[in-house]
């Protein structure tokens, strides 16, 4: 059975590493990747008034050293590298404990970057231990599989969405809370570092097409999938945690298609051409006539 129509909107319960493998050669559109951001905390962390604040202290965020890290990180991206098709793109995530690092990594396997992107979370974290500054953003980086590849990118309709005006490399959006942050019975966080679907509805609105395929190596509980059904898109994650399949399988049955004229990319057809014999025999034009331009110079006339 073909590989990619078995896996369509389904998640790979695995290591990325392994099962990345597994993919053929250019056969994704869009990959959207959170790695394990390596955030080296030590001790507990505690908010002002001394409770115990519920950081990133799971078990996929450690590494023994950066040489370690970096060996991870090389080997997903270089099979993201082989799966993405030649006109495809990649967006990863991180903050600055991580991102840096990433961004070297891309750069030296030959991808292109297009955009780096804040995310400037409008309710961030409080730096509890009053030491530096309140880190009040992460950092997207868009990259093109190579300097020449043709990505998608949707002008007209961020335009559009951004009150007619070019869209800009920072993005003010709240971190995930209330009714979207996934809770267990206890009323804990599922996932420590959920991401807020406004976030992930911007990114596949900007980068992809209806009917796209969109792989997650890092699916956690299911941001990427639910957002990208919600559009028309098809989605492929890749997930070893069962508690996080588990949580993401239950959200995604509950997520509907709510695609629109936005979703759906009419902004960005283009009008069709059309012939001026046919306009002719509409009799909308006669043989004679003069065209002019928007500001009334006569350009051109009609003739048979």
């Amino acid at each position: 059975m073909d590989f990619l129509k078995e896996n369509l909107n389904t998640i790979i319960e695995g290591d990325c590493l392994e099962k990345l493998k597994d993919f053929p050669n250019k056969s994704v559109d869009f990959i959207f990747a959170d790695p394990p951001y390596f955030m080296q905390t030590e001790g507990e962390l505690k908010r002002f008034e001394g409770t115990k604040f519920q950081g990133v202290e799971d078990h996929w965020d450690k590494f023994g050293s950066f040489e370690e890290y970096d060996t991870f990180c090389l080997g997903w991206i270089r099979e993201c590298q082989r799966i993405l098709k030649d006109n495809g793109s990649i967006c990863v995530i991180g903050s600055f404990q991580n991102i840096f690092r990433i961004g070297f990594h891309l750069q030296n396997l030959g991808f292109w970057i297009l955009n780096d992107i804040i995310w400037h979370k409008s309710n961030p974290v409080p730096n509890f231990a009053g030491k530096r500054l309140c880190n009040a953003h992460e950092t997207l980086i868009w990259c093109a599989k190579h300097k020449n590849s043709k990505v998608t990118f949707n002008y007209k309709t961020m335009k559009y969405l951004n009150n007619d005006k070019q869209e800009k490399s920072v993005w003010q959006i709240p971190i995930c809370m209330g009714n979207e942050r996934l809770k267990d019975a206890q009323g804990k966080k599922v996932h420590s570092t959920q991401k807020p679907e406004a976030l992930l509805k911007k990114i596949i609105l900007s980068a992809t097409k209806p009917k796209d395929i969109i792989l997650d190596p890092f699916f956690g509980t299911g941001t990427t999938g639910a957002v990208a059904k919600s559009m028309n898109r098809y989605f492929i994650g890749i997930e070893k945690d069962s508690f996080y399949i588990k949580e993401a399988t239950k959200r995604l049955n509950n997520t509907r298609d709510k695609s629109d004229f936005i979703t759906n990319l009419d902004l960005e057809t283009k009008p069709p051409k059309i012939p001026m014999s046919l306009l002719i025999s509409k009799q909308l034009l006669k043989i004679g006539d003069f065209l002019y331009s928007s500001n009334k110079e006569k350009i051109c006339q009609v003739l048979e």
